[in-house]
């Protein structure tokens, strides 16, 4: 399955590995590993750190909506095999105006992990996927999870997803990645929920990052409410934080795409890990808000029962 924006996570490892290996620090400019890049309409990579881009407080814009020209099944099908360089997809978003000065909000943008994956490459000379693979992948085994970069498919046997692109209208299979957003550092790459797991659970116990490193990755910032994420949540580095209606609260982070959502969350000790995912998504944004509170209530029955002694 596709985990779209789960990779983040992934990606954020690397990059703290890095700083633990002090090959870069969080306080560092985008500018500084990235000269002159992130410049126009107010933008300015001098003024935004690694840190922000990695907790959304860096105001930049994101290139999403640039790429996706036309949300319909046609839109879907004639720009789907559209591939673009991280170089391009930075260019488009330094066509609008930040959100706001870094480092004084919250906002997520797709375009700060691009950015994350160029400054990985500029620091060891080899792409985010090269580094992920050797890091992350191999080390704890996680032989059914890839970054396919811009090949299209998923490996079999795979989920197929379908996306309604219209309220009432028909489900279109789009299983085939969108590539304009599917093939790079902010949601490029494949897994299985049983990797996802194994990877969250190695995660939260410090087995991927030093002590220093997971404790400045779970350093978090509230999340504002009308963002659409569960109320309470606080969003870290690469990592989230939902509350549970028994205490406490889980770390994840959630992954879409047309037609698909796929939603990790692992208790704090990583002794209890869930991974829920869905292949259709409605075309309604009233469905699709009752869908995630649908699979947030679940994650939070299936954690909270684990506690009460039920099967992690």
């Amino acid at each position: 399955m596709r985990i779209g924006s789960t990779t983040k996570t992934f990606v954020a490892t690397v990059l703290l590995q890095l700083v633990g290996e002090g090959r870069l620090s969080l306080d560092d400019t985008v500018d500084q590993w990235l000269p002159g890049l992130v410049r126009g309409h107010g933008n300015d990579g001098r003024r935004v750190t690694l840190r922000q881009l990695l907790q959304h407080t860096s105001g930049l814009p994101d290139y999403i909506g640039d790429v996706v020209p036309d949300l319909s099944a046609a839109g879907y099908r004639k720009n789907r095999r559209t591939t673009y360089t991280s170089e391009q997809r930075v260019a488009f978003a330094m066509q609008h105006p930040p959100a706001f000065m870094p480092g004084s909000n919250w906002e997520y943008s797709n375009t700060n992990y691009v950015l994350i994956g160029m400054v990985i490459k500029a620091a060891t000379g080899h792409s985010w996927e090269h580094e992920a693979q050797a890091r992350i992948l191999r080390p704890l085994r996680l032989t059914h999870t890839v970054a396919p970069g811009n090949w299209p498919f998923l490996p079999g046997p795979h989920a197929r997803d379908y996306q309604q692109f219209e309220p009432g209208g028909a489900m279109t299979d789009t299983t085939i990645a969108y590539l304009p957003f599917d093939g790079d550092a902010d949601g490029a790459m494949i897994s299985t929920t049983a990797d996802t797991n194994k990877f969250f659970r190695a995660l939260v116990r410090g087995e991927i990052l030093a002590p220093a490193q997971l404790a400045e990755m779970q350093r978090t910032v509230e999340v504002p409410a009308d963002h659409g994420a569960p109320p309470g949540t606080r969003d870290g580095l690469g990592l989230d934080w939902t509350p549970l209606s028994c205490g406490g609260g889980y770390w994840g982070h959630s992954g879409d795409g047309f037609g698909y959502l796929v939603w990790p969350a692992t208790t704090s000790d990583g002794r209890s890990a869930v991974t829920v995912s869905l292949h259709s998504r409605p075309g309604d944004e009233g469905t699709a808000v009752r869908q995630i509170g649908d699979v947030t209530a679940l994650v939070d029955h299936v954690l909270c029962s684990s506690r009460r002694g039920g099967t992690p």
